[in-house]
């Protein structure tokens, strides 16, 4: 009997810090955690309350996000005697900021303190994120939660950010994604603690702005012809076809979006993309070019070919003309009207991949050159982004740049987004610039992300663990010019907003811990773990994402005459099975544990990765051509 009793003693033992230290799967991962013993349980009286008005909107939110999986008619109201209480501090706590929060869970209920109402948003996202999966749900649960309730864990957390820009870029040019769709890609953001939507409002592709005193932008440049196929490969349009494709958003919809977002501590910051990228607005106002040419706006077609040293000529004219006066009383009336809509401090003007051989063949470029006292067209460039800067200062505006705007010097008060790596980003640091990172090898979200032979081909490639290993400030670099990250979404080949989602999660997911949390905290497999539990919590919502990190990454090396054979998982846990004989693998099949030398001759490689005896992701298949193409890829 004795012995019984003590059996017993262990199992709760056991049980009690089993419960102690349950997996908290948040991301991003706060700066402190301590956890406690026991639960917290929400019921049909569970209410939120709030301290102040300001801390009002996100006591509702939260209100209503726990109410439509729980069933249960949570309400938010102004007091202290409520279940769960988001109070704004009376004294700053001067560790935590201007977007930190506490968040302290206990039996008996939770309480979420913060300087500003920021952080209370942003310690409500941990808080559904304390909840099991099927909070989530987009329809009624009430009693079906798990284990017939609503458990929040016992836990202390101390939190704030490491950046102060973490950002995602959408590109609303290459595709057109309406008001809702922006809404929905912000909702997401903002539960990953991202307070920074980039928006590219214009491209060679389409321009999506009302600008109201220069009307043909929308009637024209929002509008092209429909095409289906891979974006850049697709025809040109034919004599007299209609433009059917596109839209644009009014000013109507962007004030409503700006307050959408406000209300998630999101600032949206504009992009006007100038001197190139410009076919859209040229299709509208062929005369801002220097042939004047009629061009239109561009369905996916190829109209530039690129070398491989990284340059590029055009065979259609983009690019504004930088000598011609009418081309800065185009961009007063433009930037004018952006300036009246968009209240952050910041707008964003491209500068990028700008083509200079239509300026340097033109005669008036050519006078302008002269009267700089410059043999460099490059210059130009420089020439066209001081008036820019002077023009946005006039309306109480910084400009914000693609890296290239270095080229021919800006004003000391430009910041710079540097995308071609960091070599642009540790310049601009370096000579005084607030920079924010974003570079191509880390934080371009259109990239394949998995075996390009399985996700659509794309011109480069990015794995999720690629993402999560990102250092925004690079080595001697002082960290006060570095204003954080974001990832970009270009959306050539995305044409709705479910895959945009797909794209973009979960290596956003892996950036956002980049940008939130501490240097110190980062840990791929402890990641990993998270990540998969938010695959399931996306199931739960109905929500799309990719699982390309259960793809083996595969690549060769030669040694001497023999090609041999490299694969790893990119997440933890994880056995391959593959075969070379044209047969399909199976968990009986070879089991991948070190490099192999293929045979001569041609062979054809399968590979499948497996979880506990189970497969997973996709079935990987690689003729002898494909991978003698990966040798040191």
């Amino acid at each position: 009997m004795k012995k019984h009793f003590l059996h017993l003693l262990f199992l709760l033992a056991t049980a009690s810090l089993l419960a102690q230290n349950a997996t908290l799967n948040l991301i991003p991962q706060p700066v402190e955690i301590q956890q406690g013993t026991g639960t917290f349980a929400l019921t049909k009286s569970t209410t939120v309350g709030y301290n102040k008005p300001e801390a009002k909107a996100a006591a509702e939110m939260l209100a209503r996000h726990l109410s439509t999986p729980t069933g249960y008619v949570i309400l938010a109201k102004e007091g202290k005697s409520a279940s769960i209480n988001l109070s704004l501090k009376a004294t700053p706590y001067d560790k935590i900021g201007k977007e930190g929060y506490t968040l302290e869970a206990t039996t008996k209920g939770v309480n979420i303190s913060a300087n500003h109402a920021a952080g209370l948003f942003y310690g409500m996202q941990t808080l559904l994120q304390l909840l099991p999966k099927e909070i989530e749900s987009l329809s009624p649960l009430g009693g079906r939660g798990p284990g017939g309730g609503w458990a929040i864990p016992a836990v202390k957390i101390t939190d704030y950010p490491r950046f102060g820009w973490r950002g995602l870029m959408l590109d609303v040019s290459r595709h057109f994604f309406p008001k809702e769709d922006v809404k929905t890609y912000i909702d997401e953001m903002a539960r990953y603690k991202y307070n920074v939507l980039h928006w590219h409002l214009t491209d060679d592709n389409g321009w999506r702005l009302e600008i109201k005193s220069l009307p043909k932008l929308t009637e024209v440049g929002a509008w092209r012809v429909e095409r289906a196929g891979h974006f850049g490969d697709r025809e040109d349009p034919k004599p007299g076809e209609k433009a059917t494709y596109g839209g644009f958003y009014t000013h109507e919809d962007v004030r409503e979006i700006i307050q959408y977002a406000a209300e998630r501590n999101v600032t949206i910051v504009p992009e006007i993309d100038v001197p190139g990228h410009s076919m859209a607005a040229l299709a509208a106002y062929p005369e801002l070019s220097c042939t004047d040419a009629t061009v239109y706006v561009n369905p996916g077609t190829p109209f530039s070919d690129w070398w491989g040293n990284g340059t590029f000529s055009m065979k259609v004219e983009n690019t504004l003309n930088p000598s011609e006066e009418k081309v800065y009383e185009f961009l007063d009336k433009v930037f004018t009207e952006v300036a009246m809509l968009f209240p952050n401090p910041y707008i964003h003007v491209g500068g990028d991949e700008c083509y200079k051989g239509f300026w340097k063949n033109d005669p008036g470029c050519q006078a302008l050159m002269k009267k700089l006292g410059t043999h460099h067209v490059e210059d130009l460039q420089g020439y066209f982004m001081g008036r820019l800067d002077k023009m946005l200062a006039a309306k109480g505006k910084k400009l914000l740049g693609w890296d290239e705007i270095l080229e021919g010097g800006i004003s000391p008060g430009a910041t710079v987004m540097s995308w071609r790596g960091m070599k642009g980003g540790i310049e601009a640091a370096e000579m005084g610039h607030d920079v924010v990172m974003t570079p191509t090898t880390f934080a371009y979200l259109d990239y394949t992300q998995g075996d390009p032979t399985v996700d659509p081909r794309i011109y480069a490639r990015l794995r999720c663990k690629t993402s999560y290993n990102y250092e925004p400030v690079p080595d001697g670099v002082d960290a006060k010019h570095i204003l954080g990250g974001q990832g970009n979404l270009w959306t050539e080949q995305i044409p709705n907003m479910r895959y945009a989602f797909y794209m973009t999660y979960p290596r956003a997911w892996a950036l956002s811990e980049v940008y939130w949390s501490q240097k110190k905290d980062k840990n791929w497999d402890k990641f990993s773990q998270k990540m998969e539990a938010h695959f399931q919590r996306y199931d739960m919502a109905q929500k799309r994402y990719s699982k390309a990190v259960y793809d083996p990454i595969v690549t060769t090396k030669k040694d001497g005459d023999k090609l041999v054979l490299h694969m790893s998982p990119e997440v933890a846990g994880l056995d391959l099975y593959y075969t070379i004989d044209d047969v399909m693998p199976d968990n009986f099949s070879p089991k991948y544990t070190a490099p192999v030398a293929l045979p001569p001759g041609p062979i054809t490689l399968r590979v499948q990765a497996y979880r506990d005896g189970q497969p997973i992701g996709h079935l990987i298949t690689l003729t002898r051509g494909q991978l003698e193409a990966r040798v040191d890829w």
